[in-house]
């Protein structure tokens, strides 16, 4: 069956397959090391709660039938354990049906985590491994060449990933069209890197150049992926040096490494299959035709939303995240605020009080500390307290239960942190937040102080708060 598979593509699919393991790996990790304080029992926005108010028809998961943090830790671990070998390639020791089952797995697992995360998972990019995590089970394995249907939807979903993404900004923020966005882009954006500071200080040239080139990224060079070789090569390779770019810039946990995963399946790298590759068998054929045919029915959707005037980013559609729509930055911030938590262990919070900072592992604190690189890997409290800074209306579900958590000291959450300024046994009395405006420092403020950041008090954002008496 000429027609159904692309031989010329076989070592492109091994290197998406061995990619996306990588990526599985990153995501399964950062859930079983950070569960605990975010969504387990005694969590923050603990799951049984959860699943006892969301049915499991509206968030499918196997959690909804039984819940404990061991059973959890099991789940993510397990996901680890698949997602390891997947990266050492087991599935092409397997047989068809079996490679299939097994990259259904990861699938599966990640689904039921996503699924009762919450706003801790409210990301594009859980939607968007979801959606290509599911796709990749089709992909097939030495058995077979790629199927070109597979390969085709692969594409669409790097299309509606930039496009959509292109088109956000243009509908958005004015000074995506006027070219200024990154103006201030590289300071405000929810997690700088090691590099951001750099890239803040470029000229304002530079900046316009780097506006115009993501527009041309994501609203031409997504076309050419449906042409012919070898411009669909290159377009897919210009995206993933755009990709490569973001990268440096800033912590975008693994949306731009899923986004090079996508670019990696449009290139034809050169190699030849293997001289005696067997035709699909029928099962394959049909399985893989059926399954292609309802991707495409319930693509209408995101495909609407993105020629729609009401255009919306990181939605999906159906329970199974089985199609999406993605978009990130359509409004830029200009200013960037932070929220300082501290503590007290004076028994009264009043002018005299000592009152210490906790320090965050990625989001900005200590103006002197140098932001790190910690994408892929996902800090999840890290973003949301970006999002807690904008606004304490998105703080509302867990910022009060992150308080009570420091209060108690409690290991798991303070182990989400880079630093507690308390003992293990002795607790802070008091804890309050407070808001700040950061900028960064000039070359010159860099080179008399050391510090990347200077930061200036806004207002209170949480007054001195204990725990009652009962707690």
């Amino acid at each position: 069956m000429d027609w159904f598979t692309a031989s010329e593509y076989w070592l492109s699919r091994l290197v998406f397959q061995r990619a996306l393991a990588a990526v599985y790996l990153v995501a399964f990790l950062t859930a079983a090391l950070q569960f605990r304080a975010l969504i387990g029992r005694r969590g923050m926005l603990p799951v049984p709660r959860f699943v006892a108010q969301v049915s499991v028809r509206q968030a499918p998961s196997v959690f909804h039938f039984h819940y404990s943090d061991g059973f959890f830790a099991g789940w993510a671990w397990s996901g680890v354990a698949v997602s390891v070998a997947l990266l050492a390639g087991v599935d092409a020791l397997l047989p068809l049906w079996a490679a299939m089952l097994l990259w259904l797995l990861p699938w599966l697992l990640y689904l039921s985590i996503v699924n009762v995360g919450q706003t801790w998972y409210a990301f594009g990019w859980e939607s968007l491994l979801l959606e290509v995590g599911f796709l990749a089970v089709f992909l097939g394995n030495d058995e077979v060449a790629p199927p070109v249907v597979v390969l085709f939807l692969l594409r669409w979903i790097l299309f509606r990933v930039e496009f959509g993404a292109g088109l956000i900004k243009l509908r958005g923020d004015r000074c995506w069209r006027d070219l200024t966005c990154l103006y201030h882009h590289h300071e405000t954006q929810p997690m700088p890197g090691p590099l951001s500071w750099f890239f803040h200080h470029l000229p304002k040239p530079v900046h316009r150049m780097e506006a115009a080139a993501n527009h041309f990224t994501q609203l031409v060079v997504p076309v050419l992926l449906f042409t012919p070789q070898p411009i669909a090569s290159a377009a897919a390779a210009l995206m993933i040096v755009t990709q490569l770019w973001l990268v440096l810039s800033g912590n975008f946990s693994w949306l731009n490494w899923v986004t090079i995963v996508l670019a990696l399946s449009a290139i034809r790298f050169p190699g030849e299959a293997p001289a005696a590759v067997p035709a699909a068998p029928l099962w394959y054929v049909v399985v893989v035709l059926a399954v292609s045919a309802l991707l495409l029915g319930l693509s209408y959707r995101p495909a609407a939303n993105m020629v729609s005037p009401r255009q919306v980013m990181n939605r999906s559609f159906d329970p199974l995240h089985l199609v999406n729509t993605y978009g990130a930055f359509g409004s830029v911030s200009r200013v960037r605020h932070e929220v300082v938590i501290e503590g007290t262990a004076d028994p009264v919070p009043g002018p005299e009080a000592r009152w210490r900072e906790y320090e965050f592992r990625g989001k900005p604190g200590d103006p002197r500390r140098w932001p790190r690189q910690f994408a892929p890997y996902h800090l999840r409290l890290d973003w949301l307290m970006w999002f807690a800074a904008l606004s304490p209306g998105y703080a509302g579900p867990w910022f009060g239960a992150l308080v009570e958590r420091l209060l108690e000291n409690d290991r798991d959450t303070l182990r989400l942190l880079g630093r507690s300024p308390f003992p293990p046994d002795a607790p802070p009395r008091f804890v309050r937040a407070r808001l700040y405006r950061y900028r960064y420092t000039t070359w010159r403020e860099l080179r008399a102080t050391g510090a990347c950041w200077e930061r200036t008090y806004v207002r209170e954002y949480l007054p001195p708060t204990r725990l009652d008496d009962r707690g």
